[in-house]
């Protein structure tokens, strides 16, 4: 990696300037344009309101200071430029280049990549996905699932200790639903065939009574009200009604097993999957501990969390003795804190719930809880072309495993059409499914999160563009070139154990260099993504790559390189590009494909 040695020369050039070196050695950046170099510095500017200075005087005393030879051998930056009000201008030595590049392709497993030291590693405990259980997944949920797992995989890869945890919802007013449908519209027999689909039908038959109901204004009453209904059937199974119970302990195994199975289609799994039901038994006991402390009163036989400032409180118990969704969440982050002991919780959740976590958050802080990270990943809606949220035709919610269903079937349709090899027939399908459930992911992930962003299948199977496609593509065009030379990787790459430090790793063309510095920045786009919790910042940088490689690919010939020297290190050059677009695609929870 480039920017920690730079942050190293700047951070003791700083040192006579400031106390704090890491505010300043953060405005490192690598340049939007070659011609100003390959980074610039742009702490000068900010450095002169604090010093009462002109910022290219500044930029004079820091760039008088830089000690650019002596850091390690070799030197790092060959020149320094100040430009401008005070910019300072680095190209790097291009030995200080091929000698990082022989250090990633010589690190098969992290491309020479560091791990976080001991002393800055911490506990995260990431929540993500939280499906309501009684009824299908559907497109809604795509976001949380996918942009909480590439949060838990490039935090793990930083070398970060993560807890992933799915908050299922199966507890909650649907399960009312669900059993007053179970008691009074249950088909026995699509119940024993199918008995997710049969489950379905019965919540989306009780939602679409109490719609109807609260369209024609009907009045209330224990005999009439739909919804009346499914509330008490809730209230008694959260009071032990035997019957609801075991209702609920049939029904739950199925649901679950569904969203598994769409778990298993998205290679997404968690550590724990503790739902709301396994909060219960805590409630109480948590709202009295507050009670007791004076963090919540009671106000006409309501309990709540009153904040300053606000008018609204936190309810955790209504005035009928039931609790709410803030009281489970308050007993989640006990029990969490409990067991886990974790220095950072993530909570993806969609943006309407920005309200419930800004009170919760204050909730814990007055509660004592002052060290731990508490971070709502928050994200926008899914939409359709028309700019409305994703619906199928009739208005229905689109179910996530249709969706799936649909990106492979048209992924297929592609990968036939384009299949001059008579490849066999598993073999397409399974290079269907990947491309087809890694151009979802990317899709979502590519967005920054809290924006909407409109679902289309044709863009996102595009072989051009910001796609998953066409990072795969990339991925495949590099293999291609080892099958079509005949090259074996393994025998490639032990070249470099055998030679002397960046023998094999040159970059005397123009489109050379611009790849192996793009190849060196990945670890830098892993910690920025992680910076905001943004993973379209990783995907962004893989586009880019697979744009420089493209442009080395056209400029740079490989098996017809002009000597068997400069062969093998465009070759190195391919394979250390595949490596890192196969960890970055799988960072991001999408697999690879060896042919397209």
């Amino acid at each position: 990696m480039i920017l920690p040695v730079l942050k190293d020369i700047f951070g003791a050039a700083l040192q006579t300037l400031v106390s704090d070196t890491d505010v300043y050695t953060d405005m490192i950046r690598p340049s939007q344009d070659p011609k100003f170099g390959d980074y610039q510095a742009n702490m000068a500017m900010p450095l002169a309101k604090i010093l009462v200075k002109p910022p290219r005087e500044i930029a004079q005393k820091i760039v008088e200071q830089l000690d650019i030879n002596n850091t390690c051998t070799p030197p790092p930056v060959s020149s320094v430029e100040i430009a401008g009000p005070g910019f300072i201008n680095l190209r790097l030595n291009d030995d200080f280049i091929q000698t990082l590049l022989y250090k990633a392709v010589a690190d098969e497993d992290r491309l020479a990549i560091p791990a976080v030291d001991s002393d800055k590693r911490k506990i995260y405990l990431v929540d993500y996905s939280g499906p309501n259980v009684a009824k299908p997944m559907h497109v809604g949920h795509i976001r949380s699932t996918v942009i909480g797992n590439a949060l838990a995989r490039m935090l793990r890869f930083q070398g970060h200790y993560v807890i992933t945890d799915n908050h299922l919802g199966d507890w909650g007013t649907q399960f009312g639903m669900i059993i007053h449908g179970y008691k009074n519209y249950l088909d026995k027999e699509a119940y024993q065939n199918n008995p997710v689909e049969e489950l379905s039908r019965l919540y989306c038959l009780v939602r679409q009574k109490i719609d109807e109901e609260t369209k024609a204004g009907m009045e209330r009453s224990a005999m009439t009200d739909t919804n009346a209904v499914a509330l008490q059937e809730t209230a008694k199974l959260h009071a032990g009604d035997p019957e609801n119970l075991k209702i609920w302990q049939e029904v739950l195994p199925h649901s679950q097993d569904e969203i598994n199975r769409i778990y298993g289609r998205l290679q997404i799994s968690f550590d724990h999957t503790l739902g709301e039901s396994f909060y219960q038994p805590m409630l109480a006991d948590v709202v009295e501990n507050l009670l007791q402390r004076n963090i919540a009163v009671e106000t006409e036989g309501a309990v709540g969390i009153f904040f300053e400032n606000e008018k609204v409180p936190m309810l955790i118990r209504k005035s009928d003795g039931a609790f709410l969704y803030g009281t489970t969440d308050l007993a989640t982050v006990k029990y969490r804190l409990d067991s886990f002991k974790p220095h950072a919780i993530l909570y993806v959740v969609d943006f309407r719930q920005s309200q419930h976590f800004d009170h919760l958050f204050k909730a814990v802080r007055l509660m004592g809880v002052n060290e731990v990270e508490l971070a709502h990943v928050k994200f926008g809606t899914v939409l359709g072309e028309d700019g409305k949220p994703f619906k199928t035709r009739s208005g229905d919610t689109v179910g996530l495993n249709g969706l799936l269903d649909e990106a492979e079937r048209r992924a297929y349709t592609i990968v036939k059409e384009n299949d001059k090899d008579s490849t066999p027939e598993s073999e397409l399908r399974e290079t269907a499914r990947r491309i087809g459930i890694g151009a979802i992911i990317y899709a979502d992930l590519s967005q920054n999160r809290e924006s909407d962003y409109v679902f289309s299948y044709d863009k996102m199977l595009a072989m051009t563009g910001n796609t998953a496609t066409y990072m795969q593509y990339a991925f495949a065009r590099v293999r291609s070139i080892f099958a079509k030379g005949n090259v074996d990787v393994e025998k490639l790459r032990s070249v470099v154990s055998r030679s002397a430090c960046g023998a094999h790793c040159v970059v005397s063309h123009p489109a050379e260099r611009a790849l192996a510095l793009e190849l060196l920045k990945f670890g830098e786009a892993v910690d920025l993504a992680l910076r905001d919790y943004r993973p379209n910042v990783l995907t962004s940088y893989l586009f880019e790559l697979s744009n420089r490689y493209s442009v080395f690919f056209e400029q740079c010939p490989v098996l017809k390189a002009e000597s068997d020297a400069l062969r093998t290190s465009r070759l190195l050059l391919c394979d250390l590009t595949a490596r890192t677009l196969q960890k970055g695609l799988e960072l991001l929870g999408i697999e690879t494909v060896e042919r397209m």
